[in-house]
Order: C-alpha cells, then structure tokens, then sequence
C-alpha cells in the first residue's frame, strides 16, 4: 500500500472538513432554534457533509478503503483543534496522548 503525499493531504482535507460539521452544529446550538441563525447553521452542517460525501465516493474511486479509512482518527484530531481556537475548550494531556496514539496508528499502517 504506497501512499503519496497528494493522498495524504487530500485525505487530511476532507477529514478537516468533516471536523467543520462540529463548528456548523455547535453554532447552532446556541441559537434559538428555529431562529434563521440557528437554520442557517444547521444548513451549513448539512452543506458540508453532502459535500464531504461526494469527495469521499471520489476519494474511494481512487484509492483502497483500508488506505482511506484510516485516516478518519484525524477527524478527532482537527475537531480537538478547532474546539480549543474557535471556543476555548481545553486541551488536555489525555486528548495529546491520544492524538499521538492516532498518529502513531497511521504512520505504522502507512508503512506495512
């Protein structure tokens, strides 16, 4: 299983993506719902995954299911990031530990 870094960073993109449902849904749920704002951000969510799931059918016509799948622990990764920019949560040693553990995880199934 080669993977070239044009995979990586398109697999890393759409997983980026992804995270942006949690932006999209966490707005939301500070609005009033029903309100426009809460529908507008709601719509964002449902945008972006259509979009996300066209780009994974093309991701898949490209490449093994195994090779792309295993990147999705990166989604954890980027919404642990744009929770602690965008909101302030805090990150922690276990959520580090764990984004090391992912990344390990990858590395090593990139390599065999």
């Amino acid at each position: 299983m080669q993977i070239n870094w044009k995979d990586i960073l398109v697999l890393l993109g759409i997983n980026m993506l992804y995270a942006c449902v949690g932006i999209c849904t966490k707005m939301a749920a500070l609005q009033s719902t029903g309100s426009l704002s809460y529908l507008l951000w709601f719509s964002g969510a449902v945008v972006i995954i259509a979009v996300y799931a066209f780009i994974w059918q093309q991701v898949l016509r490209r490449m093994d299911l195994s090779t792309a799948y295993m990147f999705k622990g990166t989604t954890l990764i980027f919404t642990m990031l744009i929770a602690a920019l965008l909101f302030g949560e805090t990150v922690t040693v276990p959520n580090i530990i764990g984004s090391l553990i992912i990344v390990c995880g990858i590395v090593i199934l990139a390599r065999s």
